[in-house]
């Protein structure tokens, strides 16, 4: 069992190298298009850099395309904002980006770095402190952060912490290609119904 999970891993981050590498070059243009969009749209820079804690809960810098104005909360949950504090926040490109999942686009160059997987539990803020305690009590913190992850196929942003945490401590018990590949799946169908986006 052992063994396997080695193999797994080793093939795990091949994949990760090989597909976040093509599709880094297949979505250049793409992603000059929407930095491009993002500048337009509001003052500030293309890219968000913020402090996220990885495997073993150790700090990484993360990249995702911003979608929140400048005045905006930098170290806030997403989650952390309703009514008009949100709406507020946000940016018209930036709701655009956030429904479909494209602001992650930037963290391919964290999966090419080794910092993150195409799956995994999302990375979190250090302040989320309460899901990281959660995380480290059921075993969730063993495993690279993934662009998405189980959490995101069944709620996304709408989900409990404490049900968060429980389904990353799932997948970091189970992680296969098969739930892999299922998480991705059920990943691309969440983002075309906009399900759990808030």
């Amino acid at each position: 069992m052992r063994g396997r999970r080695v193999i797994y891993e080793y093939m795990k981050r091949f994949l990760d190298v090989v597909l976040s590498a093509a599709l880094l070059i297949l979505l250049l243009f793409p992603m000059f298009l929407i930095a491009v969009a993002i500048r337009c749209d509001s003052a500030g820079g293309a890219l968000f850099i913020q402090v996220r804690l990885g495997r073993d809960l150790r700090p990484f810098r993360i990249c995702k395309f911003r979608t929140m104005r400048l005045t905006a909360p930098h170290d806030c949950p997403s989650r952390a904002l309703v009514g008009d504090r949100r709406a507020e926040a946000l940016t018209r490109v930036g709701r655009f980006l956030r429904r479909t999942s494209l602001d992650e686009l930037p963290q391919l160059w964290n999966v090419l770095r080794g910092e993150m997987s195409l799956v995994g539990p999302r990375p979190i803020i250090p302040r989320e402190t309460e899901l990281h305690a959660f995380r480290r009590a059921w075993g969730a913190t063993g495993v690279r952060p993934g662009i998405t992850g189980l959490a995101q196929t069944v709620g996304r942003d709408e989900i409990d912490v404490r049900s968060k945490a429980w389904l990353d401590a799932l997948y970091a018990a189970n992680c296969s290609f098969v739930m892999d590949v299922r998480v991705l799946l059920r990943t691309v169908g969440a983002i075309f119904c906009g399900y759990g986006c808030n």
